[in-house]
């Protein structure tokens, strides 16, 4: 069974992608990846908060007391010469393009224009195949237009791609007025790629302590059902690859990812539940539905059922809602 696909411009041997997570933090992780069956892995992210943070706290200690003796000062190097910022996220990825022969895709997540664009360069420097701009950004200020945060995207966007040569996904949040002309701005912006979705981490309330907490929940099939709507409504309407992630747990949901419109698929979740070899698993259930329904290839699968090339293209827009509401939910005791 032919199950190659491209994404980003390079020849895949299979849809399945595992998608940034802790499993991709250690060249091992990515190893065992590849032995797996990953087509490709897309590294952790790079936090640019989490390396200023670093830097603050390490010059905070490194000048800590030194006011108290003037020759305190010469006993520290100089703080050019030490190794503060992203240089182990670098040599990650110099160390994976060494141990693994499929594409590495690093991931960023940026929080100041300068940095997007600086961390991008030096990540294409270290070796990376491909980049992943994952804008994880909710906008709280009340005098903020929805106008003005999607400026923002494209500008980070415009900037990065000025800046590299190297292929560049958006992974972005479905929350937008109109996400279909977004990702048509994405894309003629220069993205080569888009990943939907991200999925915004919710904060909790503990009862017991009176504190906001973090609340990270694995997702569930489910999941799937808002990529794959958008996936299957952007396919052969905007000029980039389409990346499907979240609640992609078997390989029938990779199947209906791809009939969708997906050019690869996306792993998290499952991976974390049921390990790193799982994917080989899903490989193997995912060529015998092919071939039990008759296809040849991945690509002869994809997109047929698109909103461009299903039966029903209003299947994917308001007529199914009230058509579901019709026909799928009846009240037992009508009252």
């Amino acid at each position: 069974m032919n199950l190659k696909t491209t994404y980003l411009g390079m020849r895949l041997r299979t849809p399945l992608v595992p998608s940034a997570s802790p499993l991709s933090e250690s060249v091992d992780g990515i190893k065992r990846m590849e032995d797996a069956g990953a087509s490709a892995v897309v590294m952790h992210s790079l936090f640019e908060e989490h390396i200023t943070f670093e830097r603050h706290q390490f010059l905070h200690h490194l000048a800590h007391g030194t006011e108290s003796y003037p020759e305190a000062l010469t006993y520290f190097p100089e703080v050019h010469e030490l190794m503060v910022g992203p240089e182990s996220y670098l040599d990650e990825i110099i160390q994976a393009k060494s141990a693994v022969s499929i594409p590495v895709i690093a991931s960023l997540n940026g929080s100041t224009l300068g940095g997007w664009t600086d961390y991008a360069q030096r990540i294409q420097d270290a070796g990376a195949d491909a980049l992943e701009l994952n804008i994880y950004w909710i906008p709280t200020d009340m005098e903020l237009s929805g106008a003005e945060v999607e400026r923002r995207y494209l500008e980070i966007v415009s900037q990065v791609k000025a800046t590299i040569s190297i292929p560049v996904a958006v992974k972005v949040s479905p929350f937008f007025s109109n996400f279909g002309n977004m990702a048509k701005q994405l894309a003629e912006k220069g993205a080569d790629g888009l990943v939907l979705f991200n999925r915004f981490y919710q904060p909790d309330i503990d009862l017991e302590l009176l504190e906001i907490k973090s609340n990270i929940l694995l997702s569930t099939p489910m999941a799937m059902r808002l990529p794959l709507r958008w996936v299957a409504l952007l396919y052969d309407r905007v000029n980039a690859d389409l990346a499907a992630t979240s609640g992609i747990h078997s390989a029938r949901d990779v199947v209906k990812m791809l009939m969708a419109g997906a050019d690869v698929t996306m792993l998290c979740s499952v991976l974390l539940r049921r390990g790193i070899d799982y994917i080989s698993a899903i490989e193997k259930e995912l060529a015998e539905s092919l071939e039990k329904h008759e296809y040849d290839s991945v690509e002869q699968l994809k997109g047929s059922m698109s909103q461009a090339k299903c039966p029903d293209p209003e299947a994917f827009e308001r007529a199914q809602y009230v058509r579901g509401i019709a026909t799928s939910w009846r009240t037992p005791n009508p009252v």
